[in-house]
């Protein structure tokens, strides 16, 4: 028997035929049958519709680093951990559990990006995808009075969507507006089982974003530049247990006392370090390019300047990374 959507063209078809002389009818009637012959190949109606990605499906490893690699600046460490970990997990037939990345640092730092570069990556149409899901803390659970009626929701949304995409994206930003507690809801879709009730998670990613942390990567990152050391020479190593145990003993992390934390549920803490001058003029010079404009350095650095830098002292790092960079070339 033919799948709901051909078996609607070919009644829509017959209908339009049935008017028609034999003759006609006949040619109308095959022409429906080659019609649902080719909707019975999955890459053919998928051009036409999106749809989930097949097991055998795999991501452009290539494409993923060339983007990080021309449009995410100044991060070396997210840039390596990124791609190992999403390019691994998606060629692993068989994955344990789901992929869980947390992604901390300031704003303007490149977490949103990061996110969207992922997604993009896993579906073409990235953000805009019917698979891919964004929670803002503000916006979707914005009252701490109503915190079992979000989990209730949160447990709906992660199984309809998965049940119907496996390999489904959800982003989690602002962990550091949630309230504690919220995200442990979502525990048992990121732990160790073949399937809960039928479904199964395990193909599913889960990214989380937050400013929590920033403090300590900033620190990090600056007993280096005092000790004369590039930031490149920073390893995950330096940062990673550091953040783990900063943002589970910070009650505005949202991973405060988290069970994900707990049972080592999260796969990836990912620093964004703060960002310097000469990363804040690359932010601009892409923005710049990605208008259609020539890069005009005078401007590139009349913006760079205007821009503000901490510590108070040395002066080292952008406070807002390249958040404002778009608002200040239009002043330009």
């Amino acid at each position: 028997m033919p799948p709901r959507r051909e078996l609607l063209v070919l009644v829509l078809v017959l209908q339009g035929a049935a008017a028609l002389e034999p003759v006609s009818l006949g040619i109308a009637i095959g022409a429906a049958s080659a019609l649902t012959g080719y909707l019975s190949y999955p890459r053919f109606y998928c051009g036409f519709v999106e749809c989930c990605p097949r097991d055998g499906d795999r991501p452009n490893a290539t494409a993923l680093k060339e983007v990080l690699d021309t449009k995410l600046f100044g991060q070396h460490l997210a840039k390596e951990v990124i791609l190992k970990a999403v390019v691994g997990f998606k060629n692993n037939a068989n994955p344990k559990k789901p992929l869980a990345l947390s992604l901390h640092g300031w704003a303007g730092t490149g977490k949103n990006y990061v996110s969207q570069i992922i997604a993009e990556n896993i579906h073409k149409q990235g953000l805009k995808s019917k698979f891919v899901h964004l929670f803002v803390s503000t916006l979707h659970f914005p009252h701490d009075r109503n915190i079992t009626q979000y989990k209730d929701q949160l447990h709906k949304w992660i199984r309809g969507n998965v049940s119907a995409c496996a390999s489904s994206v959800f982003i989690f930003d602002e962990m550091d507006k949630l309230h504690p507690g919220l995200i442990d809801a979502i525990k048992p879709f990121l732990d160790y089982y073949d399937q809960i009730d039928g479904v199964s998670y395990r193909k599913a990613i889960f990214i989380f974003l937050s400013n929590a942390g920033g403090d300590l990567i900033t620190k990090v990152a600056l007993d280096f530049w005092r000790n004369g050391k590039d930031r490149e020479q920073i390893l995950l190593k330096d940062l990673e247990q550091v953040l783990s145990l900063g943002v589970f003993n910070n009650k505005n992390s949202g991973l405060w006392h988290s069970s994900l934390i707990d049972k080592n549920l999260i796969d990836y803490f990912v620093p964004f370090l703060p960002l310097e001058y000469k990363h804040v003029k690359m932010c601009i010079r892409a923005e710049i390019q990605s208008r259609g404009n020539g890069i005009d350095e005078e401007v590139v650095k009349k913006v760079a300047d205007e821009m503000t830098f901490f510590p108070k002292g040395e002066k080292i790092y952008s406070d807002k990374g390249c958040k404002t960079v778009q608002a200040k070339l239009d002043f330009y």
